[in-house]
């Protein structure tokens, strides 16, 4: 069965998902993209071979066509969730959506509920379900290697350099612009820890801040633009003009401070000249946090503690706790490979990836999961333990919000309670 996809946006991840789907032409055809940057549409329609009249600048134009295809791919800014997917859901496409849902609690939550009056399925991109290694943890987990779920530690290492990147300069340094950080980078994990307990989040108590990348840390003298010249240029992880300029390697981040397809020095210089991609790192107008704790505490008793942190080279590392035994393991395995400890017979022994390996692919291989296990669940023959429905996704989501209410406010939240408030008008 071959599936007729549109694309609303063209940025990395609407790029990354067609790509793979560019691949697999025997399973999808990608029909029709709206995106506002000329270079990054006309990247699309010529490796889609998209005719002109299926080309446009606006999710809103494109779905004002009405149903052209079976389903649509929605990958814009966060604050542009919400109109285009409950037009798109008018309009019966089932959608792959890029997290988060929406920086609004509310907003997730009609959005679920219209999924689901439609009878339109929805698949939230959280990538981490998809990949080998969580897919491995879940199936040792649900053979019952190491017996009923306890505990578990879970660390989100962001990394310093792509913090500074996506979460200082970048897209989603501002809640304003986009959302709060727990949202848009942790709610993968908030979404793979309920996933691998499989059961229901019922207290929440989080803390953090914005501790290091704020004005009143940059170097005395600073410029306010790394390519003007700085004293600490030499020395110093986040210069601009080493990430962006000098290393010619590194596609993701010349694509994303240009905004272009296929970047020229000339242009990522003026990026470097004129946006926040140049700007010093301890001088943009970022305000979320930068490193965050959360406890969370499961029916029955399981409890999680979770560490989201830009202070590290990155990764993620959990370390799962059960009656039985006890799993540990790193998304890239050359860090740490996944091993079960057996209470039994106090044996330590590794477990071999279930597909793949490392974090050569996106998300460890995840982008390339979803798109392929998205096929098999339109085509009515996904047999996997990954995919969620919109209500499980939305409900996850719930959970990073009512977390930072307890940063903010300082207190322990019932969820449930949460939940309730958002019903009130």
């Amino acid at each position: 069965m071959k599936i007729k996809v549109i694309l609303i946006g063209a940025g990395n991840r609407g790029v990354a998902y067609t790509d793979i789907m560019g691949q697999m032409l025997d399973k999808y055809e990608v029909v029709a993209v709206a995106e506002p940057i000329e270079s990054r549409r006309e990247y699309i329609k010529e490796k889609h071979k998209i005719p002109q009249e299926m080309c446009f600048a606006t999710g809103e134009e494109l779905l004002s066509l009405g149903k052209i295809a079976d389903a649509a791919i929605i990958a814009t800014m966060d604050r542009d969730h919400f109109k285009l997917t409950m037009q798109a859901i008018s309009l019966k496409y089932d959608l792959l959506l890029e997290k988060p849902v929406s920086p609004d609690p509310k907003e997730c939550k009609r959005i679920a509920d219209y999924a689901v009056e439609m009878g339109v399925k929805v698949v939230v991109c959280h990538v981490l379900r998809y990949s080998p290694f969580f897919i491995t943890l879940k199936e040792a987990i649900l053979e019952g290697k190491i017996g009923d779920v306890i505990s578990i530690t879970h660390e989100e290492c962001v990394g310093n350099v792509h913090h500074s990147h996506s979460f200082v300069r970048g897209n989603w340094g501002n809640t304003e612009r986009s959302s709060i950080m727990l949202l848009q980078k942790s709610c993968h994990d908030i979404d793979i820890l309920q996933w691998l307990i499989g059961k229901k989040c019922v207290k929440v108590q989080s803390f953090g801040s914005l501790s290091y990348f704020k004005k009143e840390n940059a170097p005395k003298d600073s410029p306010e633009y790394c390519i003007e010249g700085c004293s600490k240029a030499e020395k110093c992880p986040y210069n601009a003009v080493k990430i962006y300029l000098d290393d010619k390697k590194n596609d993701w981040f010349r694509t994303t401070c240009t905004r272009e397809a296929n970047p020229t020095d000339a242009m990522v210089e003026k990026a470097l000249k004129t946006t926040q991609y140049g700007k010093c790192v301890f001088k943009c107008d970022n305000d979320v946090v930068d490193h965050q704790t959360v406890n969370l505490l499961y029916e029955d008793g399981a409890t999680v503690n979770f560490n989201m942190n830009a202070f590290n080279k990155g990764g993620r590392f959990i370390h799962i706790m059960g009656t039985k035994g006890e799993l540990r393991g790193a998304m890239d395995s050359s860090k740490l490979p996944i091993t079960l400890f057996d209470f039994e017979t106090r044996e330590t022994m590794e477990i071999p990836m279930k597909t793949g390996d490392g974090i050569i692919n996106g998300h460890g291989g995840g982008d390339e999961g979803i798109v392929a296990s998205w096929h098999e669940y339109l085509s009515g023959t996904y047999e996997g333990v990954s995919i969620s429905d919109i209500s499980t996704s939305v409900d996850n989501h719930l959970t990073v919000f009512a977390a930072e209410k307890s940063r903010e406010e300082g207190i322990v939240v019932d969820v449930e309670a949460y939940k309730k408030t958002l019903e009130e008008d």
